[in-house]
């Protein structure tokens, strides 16, 4: 008997090894950022066996079969309806300032999507305000309501947006209703799935959530886009689920929400709804492109260039991430950021800090209270090396700060779902708007500004005297950046 205790235990341990050093082999010759594979293999070798069931899980952007074969197949009759934009009256690259040129070239070369103008948007930032003209344009809707979302949470205004939608459902609008498994699963498990069923909306949960598939695809790759598109006339998106933040995460401690969204007409709502229909057939392999869109524009009137910026599983890899580096590498005056999230890859933080020695002013805004605990300890690792590049920190303390923005010269902006770190910029499914409006981006900027003036600045000398404690909390953090 010994003998065979003997004999499984030394099997267990070169099986083991083999494993760990099968993964190992597999981190290192995977092409991606040199910090990626070093904190995967920091992750594998601290916590055996869990590190390893870790990288199969999370290690790898693994879409699924069914849904990356659609996805491929889906690509070149996707790319011949957004190349057919390049052919309409909005577009105009003539009309266009620098920083959107560049971000038009770059996107129409990687997936055939240009930047249109003669678009119209209107900033929200009052939930309130925001949920009562969804409602208000939602029971004007004669054809179709595409819509798509990373969190549904029943409860106050949410609801009134739910009753609209059933309603217009009953008149005989066409609506269609994409939803993150992972992200809405109150919404699911609430009376509210079977009353929109009922009248005939068309519910479907993305990237389902399933004990059975967790080695067929990646866990945590999830649905992140926030999108409505009615009659494609007008288009919501920006940073706000479908949640009243009044009734949303209330125990976690972090106060309210606060989020924008963009109100947008013109030509980039069909390139919005394009985007949905997209999300829709890589989930159900249902084909439904709107119609391309007159793009008729009134040559007197202002521009207003928008570059509608997709990326995700299927679409080009990065394609966000390069249009960040294209709007910060262009800036000549100012950057101000706000996102929630704050968790860089190395090359994007060896951006941020140039971009401030260069003189550029740097502002980055972020919550001082996180609903991810290892997100606010992984970001202040990075607090340091960017305040002696001369970057200026300021913590939020008026809620959870989830406005995702950019702003550049106070000319040119970013604004949509995308949140600065690796999960955002190199693995869910996103949209960001890029925006060539210099009366919008003051508006925006002015909302930044509003975060700034309740907000705490991050002193360097202060940061410095910090105790060692939270110093072994950042570094501890740090290393699972990969999963954050």
């Amino acid at each position: 008997m010994d003998k065979v205790y003997h004999f499984l235990t030394l099997a267990s341990i070169a099986l083991y090894w083999f494993l760990v050093a099968g993964v190992s082999l597999r981190v290192v010759l995977k092409r991606r950022a040199v910090s990626v594979s070093l904190s995967w293999l920091m992750v594998i070798y601290i916590l055996p066996i869990v590190g390893v069931l870790c990288y199969f899980l999370f290690g790898e952007l693994n879409l699924g079969r069914k849904r990356a074969e659609r996805a491929k197949e889906m690509f070149k009759p996707f790319g011949s309806w957004f190349r057919s934009l390049n052919d309409c009256q909005a577009h105009r690259p003539d009309g266009m300032g620098a920083h959107i040129y560049k971000i038009d070239e770059l996107c129409n070369h990687r997936m055939g999507i240009p930047a249109l103008s003669g678009n119209t948007l209107s900033l929200q930032n009052s939930p309130n305000e925001i949920l009562h003209s969804i409602i208000d344009d939602i029971k004007q809707a004669q054809h179709s309501i595409r819509m798509v979302f990373y969190i549904w949470h029943p409860g106050g205004l949410a609801d009134s947006v739910a009753s609209a939608l059933i309603q217009a459902a009953k008149r005989g609008v066409d609506v269609k209703l994409l939803l993150d498994s992972a992200g809405s699963p109150r919404f699911f498990r609430s009376h509210w799935l079977t009353m929109m069923e009922d009248a005939g909306i068309h519910v479907v949960q993305a990237l389902e959530v399933s004990p059975w598939r967790i080695f067929l695809r990646r866990l945590d790759l999830r649905q992140h886009r926030k999108i409505i598109v009615i009659d494609d006339a007008v288009a919501y998106t920006g940073s706000m689920n479908m949640v009243d933040p009044a009734y949303f995460k209330q125990n976690s401690g972090v106060g309210q929400w606060i989020d924008i969204m963009v109100r947008v007409t013109g030509p980039a709502v069909n390139v919005l709804s394009a985007i949905h229909c997209w999300d829709w057939e890589v989930e159900t392999g249902e084909r439904n492109l709107p119609h391309v869109p007159e793009c008729g524009i009134d040559s007197s009137s202002p521009h207003h260039p928008i570059q509608v910026v997709p990326s995700g599983p299927g679409m080009p890899e990065h394609l966000i991430s390069q249009v960040l580096t294209l709007a910060i590498n262009q800036a000549n005056e100012s950057v101000c950021i706000t996102t929630p999230y704050f968790v860089p890859s190395a090359d994007l933080l060896a951006m941020l800090k140039m971009t401030a020695q260069r003189g550029i002013k740097v502002d980055l805004v972020i919550p001082h209270k996180n609903d991810s605990v290892m997100v606010k300890w992984a970001s202040r690792a990075f607090y340091g090396e960017l305040l002696e590049a001369g970057v200026v920190i300021h913590e939020f303390s008026g809620g959870l700060l989830h406005t995702k923005s950019v702003v550049i010269d106070r000319q040119f902006c970013l604004v949509g779902t995308v949140n600065l770190d690796m999960r955002s910029l190199w693995l869910n499914f996103e949209v960001t708007l890029a925006v060539d409006d210099e009366e919008f981006t003051q508006q925006l900027y002015w909302q930044q500004q509003s975060y700034i003036e309740q907000s705490t600045q991050v002193d360097y000398e202060v940061w410095e005297q910090r105790s060692l404690g939270h110093r072994f909390l950042e570094r501890l953090f740090y290393l699972f950046n990969p999963l954050l």
